[in-house]
């Protein structure tokens, strides 16, 4: 019922346009598919601005690491080996986890900018230990 998008604007209101085009293109192609009609995604888009270094780093390991709600609601207090939720993590094929450890044998990996975070992630060991701290960084209060 929605996804998580990390996008960089060419031309003003590019991101609404943007947004706009896919949720309008994909509920169009989906509806006739399955033979429906009616909204696909829960309300309307919502974006919110990157406004400095640290927030855009959370956001990229959030969106990454957002597909273990799915399986585990309770994954950040969970006693589950930070190796079993890397790999789950990594098997998810709606996300660009792998892209990121530079395994590019998916398709859709050809509309990613990687090159856009070469400060924060220098190599896939980077960025595998990234999203390894915010799997083992403690929930506030447990």
């Amino acid at each position: 019922n929605h996804f998580h998008i990390l996008l960089t604007p060419l031309v003003e209101n590019g991101v609404t346009i943007f947004m706009k085009k896919v949720s309008t293109g994909y509920a169009m192609y989906f509806n006739k598919r399955y033979v429906r009609t009616g909204g696909l995604f829960e309300g309307r888009f919502k974006s919110q601005g990157a406004d400095s270094d640290e927030y855009l780093k959370y956001l990229f390991s959030y969106i990454h690491l957002n597909p273990l709600k799915l399986k585990y609601k309770d994954w950040k207090t969970r006693a589950t080996a930070q190796s079993d939720l890397l790999q789950e993590a990594y098997e998810y094929r709606h996300s660009s986890f792998k892209d990121y450890l530079n395994e590019d044998s998916r398709s859709e990996s050809m509309i990613l900018s990687k090159d856009m975070f070469p400060e924060y992630f220098a190599d896939a060991e980077a960025w595998k230990t990234e999203m390894t701290e915010w799997i083992t960084f403690p929930v506030e209060g447990k």
